[in-house]
């Protein structure tokens, strides 16, 4: 076991190399056979069959050769070996004085990571990478062997600048917060004892067993005792996860990781299959891998295409491979395909869950486009109008404005929800005049309320004389003033303007009462903010201060343009309004009692139930009273039979 592969690469160099050198230098400088034999230490033994030919060289120079070509070999594998020895034993030096400055230093005060912060998923990334290359490297060289021994020195160095990097991890994990009732936890001995009593300490311990003492016994071709390495590999799906819900394109990322699977899955069988083949031997029949003594498939690069290609067509059960000769091929072939069958159909469904999910908003848009269309048909509209409702549909997909924020948005608590929108929709509301000095509690109502609308080319958003029951605010696009001709221009509106915010008021007093006072057309695509008065008097009855102040500004507004009558304004309140509040009232009132006569009902429920349990006892605890004086104390019943 020790001798895998280096037997062989001695022997190579040893008899190949050095004895072919050799003969071809003895053969170029002698006519004569040179025999040296060493019985004794300090004996020498020189046999000559042949007469010396004194004109070349001396035989004591082949010799002198031959001894200074041995020592330059052993030197350069002790050399070599040194290397070795010497980064087991630093890297073992410096993950001792770690985990000795781990277990000694307490500082009173320690920083805690946030497990949903930045730091956390950076480092996340760094122990990724290690993981990655135990999970994909290990098997590679374990099976391979040329790629383990020709850059044996480089393999050690990854290998245990990784160990630190897992070790670094397990001290990263003792300063990992968590939350507890709600709150991140920062007792460092709270932490440590957490991360202890989880399985992840128990994993990240069998990881750091320094199997590497196995090198000593087995030799340094046998990468395969490092195998506990990855335990780690969790570590590895927890950044992935993390990814997911950061990134802007989740779907490409898990068809990303699907495919790294993928690719992992057939890495390993590939090597599964070298080595397979090393067991029953290369070149043994035509299931197996080709002799290696073939220059053509004796090259490393070859031997892993070539078991890429077979565990890609074994895996993905399409076949077209050598047929298998012997049983153990036989049995090596059958667990594959079940391997093979197993998760490529776990694969294949996940796929098309995940491009159904890509294109379920496709689908969802292109239903109601299609219910559009089969109504206009059956109702007989116009093919003009048709076209333009086409054209809205399309704009909206276009321009990624198919999207209802209240959907989207209603799955949130009403607070982050409220967040959202002042985010997104407070500086727009603010450009409103009337609403510039309102208190932020009242904007922060508003703008929930505020709901966003698309109209095309040519649409009215009001005509003058229509009822004012909304006001509008222009987020992109140009509104045009047009005459009644619809024509003529007289203002064009752009970005953050706004009209209407006087009708939705209805000060009293106002000449136009609450009419539209002008045509408002749009010129192209056009997305607007629309309040309706209904959401502003609801949000403006727990803002009564607020109330007052938007009705003077809206009076100041009229008088300014010559359309506020003083002498109605002057005049006592409307009795319409009047009995708007009584009905409002009146309404408050029905629910208070509805929900009075509902909680009368579940109190006398309850008062019913209570009554009929201490019926029953009033029942049973004479009988307890008897059986108790009758049998000396025994106690009663049990409490199943009481009740």
């Amino acid at each position: 076991m020790g001798e895998r592969g280096e037997t062989g690469e001695t022997g190579e160099t040893g008899e190949t190399g050095e004895t072919a050198e050799t003969g071809e230098t003895a053969e170029n400088r002698y006519t004569h056979t040179h025999t040296h034999t060493t019985t004794q230490p300090h004996t020498h033994t020189h046999t000559t069959t042949q007469p010396h030919n004194h004109t070349h060289t001396q035989p004591h120079a082949i010799i002198d050769d031959n001894i200074f070509h041995f020592f330059s070999l052993q030197k350069q594998f002790c050399f070599e070996s040194q290397i070795v020895r010497l980064t087991l034993v630093y890297t073992s030096w410096v993950c001792m004085c770690v985990c000795v400055c781990v277990c000694i230093y307490r500082p009173k005060e320690i920083t805690v990571i946030d497990p949903s912060g930045n730091t956390y998923y950076n480092w996340l990334f760094v122990i990724t990478m290690p993981v990655m290359y135990n999970c994909t490297l290990i098997i590679a060289r374990a099976c391979f062997e040329e790629l383990q021994s020709d850059y044996l020195v480089y393999w050690f160095i990854i290998d245990y600048v990784s160990d630190l990097v897992y070790l670094a991890d397990m001290v990263f994990r003792t300063r990992t917060g968590y939350l507890e009732q709600g709150l991140l936890v920062k007792d460092e001995k709270k932490l440590r004892d957490c991360y202890k009593k989880s399985l992840q300490f128990k994993l990240d311990l069998a990881s750091m067993i320094p199997t590497d003492i196995l090198y000593f016994y087995f030799g340094l071709n046998y990468p395969e005792i490092r195998l506990n390495k990855l335990l780690r590999f969790n570590r590895m799906l927890e950044f992935f996860q993390r990814t997911e819900t950061r990134t802007n394109f989740p779907n490409v990322l898990r068809i990303s990781n699907l495919v790294m699977y993928i690719v992992i899955i057939i890495h390993w069988n590939a090597c599964l299959y070298y080595s397979f083949s090393k067991a029953v031997g290369f070149g043994a029949d035509k299931f197996v891998y080709p002799d290696i003594t073939d220059p053509e498939f004796g090259r490393l690069v070859r031997k892993y295409a070539y078991s890429m290609y077979w565990s890609t067509l074994t895996l993905t059960t399409i076949g077209e491979t050598p047929p298998p000769v012997k049983n153990s091929e036989y049995f090596f072939v059958v667990a594959d395909f079940l391997v093979g069958v197993l998760i490529f159909a776990t694969i294949v469904g996940n796929v098309g869950s995940m491009i159904t999910n890509m294109n379920a908003a496709r689908a969802d848009f292109q239903a109601r486009i299609d219910a559009i269309k089969q109504y206009m048909t059956f109702r007989k509209v116009t093919k003009d109008l048709e076209k333009r409702v086409i054209k809205w549909f399309d704009y909206l997909w276009t321009n990624k404005k198919a999207v209802d924020e209240r959907e989207v948005l209603k799955f949130l608590p009403d607070k982050l929800r409220a967040e959202v929108a002042i985010n997104v929709h407070l500086d727009t509301l603010k450009k409103v005049r009337i609403f510039a000095d309102c208190e932020a509690g009242l904007l922060v109502e508003l703008v929930l309320k505020l709901q966003p609308q698309v109209y095309s080319p040519g649409d009215y958003i009001c005509k003058k004389g229509d009822i004012g029951r909304e006001m509008y605010i222009i987020k992109e696009g140009k509104l045009a003033v047009v005459a009644d001709d619809g024509i003529k221009q007289f203002v064009v509106l752009s970005d953050g303007s706004y009209f209407g915010e006087i009708s939705i008021l209805a000060i009293k007093g106002s000449r136009a009462g609450n009419r539209r006072t002008a045509n408002i057309r749009s010129i192209g695509y056009s997305d607007l903010f629309c309040l309706s008065k209904d959401d502003l008097m609801e949000a403006l009855t727990e803002y009564p201060d607020a109330k007052a102040m938007l009705e003077e500004k809206g009076r100041q507004i009229l008088m300014k343009d010559g359309l506020l009558d003083l002498e109605v304004a002057a005049q006592g309140p409307d009795p319409k309004d009047m009995e708007e509040k009584v009905e409002k009232m009146t309404e408050t009132l029905d629910l208070l009692q509805t929900r009075y006569a509902r909680l009368l009902a579940e109190h006398e429920a309850a008062q019913s139930r209570l009554k009929r349990r201490v019926t029953k006892l009033e029942k049973v605890i004479p009988q307890v009273e008897e059986v108790t004086g009758t049998e000396g104390g025994v106690p009663p019943a049990t409490s199943k039979e009481t009740q």
